[in-house]
């Protein structure tokens, strides 16, 4: 498991745009992250609430994560740097609020070339707040 700072080895985002706190990869296609929402976060909306964006953000953050694992495995200097491609499907029962965290689980699927299909459901507690599908590039 990693936390804090050491996130920073598996994604190219930072402060304020990092939107993973917690990653554990739990097989090689998949991994369970987590977010604290925090009064700083760059997609918290004005009521307290995280935008729907930044729950897309967060999804995307952990495949990126996940991908950045599989390249610290095999020794890369960097973690790839990934871009949304197209969400699909993409469903928010709820926004998360100020102080919650959000637990993700992402799996990737059918890869091809530097094209990544994944899905993601992100939770609070047992409650499902959110899922989608997206196709990823990672360079």
């Amino acid at each position: 498991m990693m936390e804090g700072d050491d996130i920073k080895l598996l994604i190219p985002q930072r402060f304020p745009m990092m939107m993973v706190s917690r990653f554990e990869a739990t097989g090689p296609q998949s991994a369970a992250t987590a977010l604290t929402i925090t009064r700083d976060n760059y997609f918290l909306l004005p009521g307290g609430d995280l935008s729907e964006t930044g729950l897309i953000e967060h999804i995307a953050q952990s495949a990126s994560a996940l991908a950045g694992w599989r390249a610290l495995e095999s020794h890369a200097e960097q973690p790839p740097v990934g871009l949304i491609g197209e969400v699909k499907h993409f469903v928010c029962h709820r926004r998360a609020r100020l102080d919650e965290t959000v637990s993700t689980v992402v799996n990737f699927g059918f890869s091809f070339a530097n094209a990544t299909l994944i899905t993601g459901e992100c939770r609070v507690g047992d409650e499902l707040i959110a899922e989608a599908n997206m196709k990823i590039f990672i360079q």
